[in-house]
C-alpha cells in the first residue's frame, strides 16, 4: 500500500497529524478535528507492510526490541514528517506529524514579542511547556530561527527526531538526531559541552539526567532551551522538582532560582474562524520570583504572575481574556480553557455588563 498520497494530502490540507490503526480507516487531523479518509478499515497485514516500508534495518531491529519507534522521514517534493510507530492490541499503529518546511516567525505564530528578548539571552534555562500538540516544537523552532538570524554563535540541537531544519545564517546550527548522529540522548548530552555551543537545544526533557544537564549548561554560561510536558508554569516547576530525590531538592531549587530565565506555557484554543489560537502563559524569573523558587514557595508564583503584567508576565486566564476581547475566540472557549473558570467568567461579566453563570459556563443578560 503506497501511503505517499496520504502525506501529500496532509500538505495540501495543512493537516497536523495522520492516524493509522488496524480496524479503522486512516484518519486526518485538521485544526484539531479528526476525520476519516474513506471508509475502508486497515488490515493488520497492510499496517505491518506500511510500517516495514518506512523503516531501515536498524530501525526494524529497534522496533522489534522495544515495540515502539520515533523517526523522521523526508519525501522529495512533498515534505518532512515525524513518525511514531507503536503496538496496540498486538498490532502496529502509526501516527504521522507534518513538519512544515518553512519555520514560522514569532509574529506569524502570534507569540508575545518578549520571546525575542528571551532567546537572545547570553545564558540561562528557558522551558517551553504544554500538552502534546500544543505547539511547543514550533515555538522552539521560531525562537531558534530568530536567534539564528540576529546573533552570531554556535547553536547545537539534540533532537529525537529532528523536526525543523535550520539553515546556517548568522549562527552555525548543528543538529544531532538521536539514533542517526548519536547513539542516545545521554551520549549527546555528555559531549555537548565539548562542542563549544553558545545555545543548546534539548528536544525534550523526559527524566532527571536530562534535567541535570540542562541546569548545568545554564550554570556554565550557556543558553539552554528545551520542552517539557506540563500544563502551566506551576506544574512545570513541580515536575522538575519531582525529578529529584527529596535530599537533592533544596539544591535544585537554588539552582533554578539562579538560572531559570523563563517558562513559556502553550495552550491551543479553537478560534472563531475555525483556526486554533495559541494562548501563552509566561513566567519570567524576576528577583521576587527567584526568591520564591529558592524558598520552595511554588504555589505563590501564579499570584505574582497575575499582578506582574507590566513586566511581561501573564497567566493563561489573562491570555484567554485578551484573545476573547480581540474577538479571536468565543466566550464559551475562553471559559472552557481557563485555569479559573469563575475568574474569567467574572472578568467577562465586568467587561460586558452581563451576569455569569459559573455552573453552566455561560453568560446571561441581567434583568432590571
Amino acid at each position: 500500500m503506497d501511503i505517499t498520497p496520504f502525506f501529500k494530502l496532509m500538505v495540501d490540507k495543512s493537516a497536523s497529524d495522520l492516524f493509522f490503526s488496524v480496524g479503522a480507516p486512516p484518519n486526518i487531523k485538521i485544526e484539531g478535528i479528526i476525520s476519516p479518509i474513506g471508509h475502508v478499515p486497515l488490515k493488520a497485514q497492510q499496517m505491518a507492510e506500511i510500517a516495514l516500508s518506512l523503516m531501515n534495518d536498524d530501525q526494524r531491529k529497534e522496533f522489534e526490541a522495544t515495540m515502539e519507534l520515533n523517526m523522521g522521514l523526508s519525501i522529495a517534493a512533498v515534505g518532512r514528517f515525524r513518525i511514531n510507530l507503536f503496538r496496540q492490541r498486538g498490532d502496529i499503529s502509526m501516527v504521522v506529524r507534518y513538519i512544515k518546511n518553512k519555520i514560522p516567525s514569532i509574529e506569524q505564530l502570534n507569540l508575545p514579542p518578549i520571546l525575542k528578548s528571551i532567546v537572545m539571552e547570553l545564558r540561562g534555562l528557558v522551558l517551553v511547556v504544554g500538552a502534546t500538540g500544543s505547539g511547543k516544537s514550533t515555538t522552539l523552532a521560531a525562537m531558534i530561527d530568530y536567534r539564528n538570524q540576529n546573533q552570531s554563535g554556535h547553536i547545537l540541537t539534540i533532537e529525537d527526531p529532528i523536526e525543523f531544519i535550520h539553515q546556517h545564517q548568522k549562527s552555525i546550527v548543528d543538529q544531532r538526531e538521536v539514533g542517526i548522529d548519536t547513539m542516545s540522548y545521554d551520549n549527546a548530552l555528555v559531549n555537548a559541552m565539548r562542542e563549544a555551543p553558545d545555545v543548546i537545544l534539548i528536544g525534550e526533557i523526559r527524566e532527571r539526567n536530562a534535567m541535570k544537564h540542562a541546569i548545568a549548561y545554564a550554570e556554565t554560561g550557556h543558553l539552554c532551551i528545551s520542552t517539557l510536558h506540563a500544563n502551566n508554569a506551576n506544574q512545570a516547576m513541580d515536575r522538575i522538582i519531582n525529578f529529584f530525590p527529596e535530599d537533592a531538592r533544596k539544591q535544585v531549587l537554588l539552582d533554578l532560582s539562579l538560572n531559570l530565565r523563563a517558562i513559556i506555557s502553550m495552550r491551543l484554543v479553537p478560534g472563531v474562524n475555525q483556526q486554533r489560537m495559541v494562548a501563552v502563559e509566561l513566567l519570567l524569573n524576576t528577583p521576587y520570583i527567584s526568591d520564591l523558587i529558592e524558598k520552595g514557595k511554588i504555589d505563590e508564583i501564579k499570584e505574582v504572575m497575575e499582578r506582574s503584567t507590566e513586566q511581561g508576565m501573564q497567566t493563561f486566564d489573562h491570555a484567554l481574556l485578551t484573545l476573547y476581547k480581540k474577538g479571536l475566540i468565543s466566550q464559551e472557549n475562553a471559559i472552557k480553557y481557563a485555569d479559573s473558570k469563575n475568574n474569567v467568567g467574572l472578568q467577562i461579566r465586568l467587561n460586558s455588563g452581563k451576569d455569569f453563570d459559573s455552573s453552566e459556563g455561560s453568560l446571561t443578560i441581567e434583568s432590571d
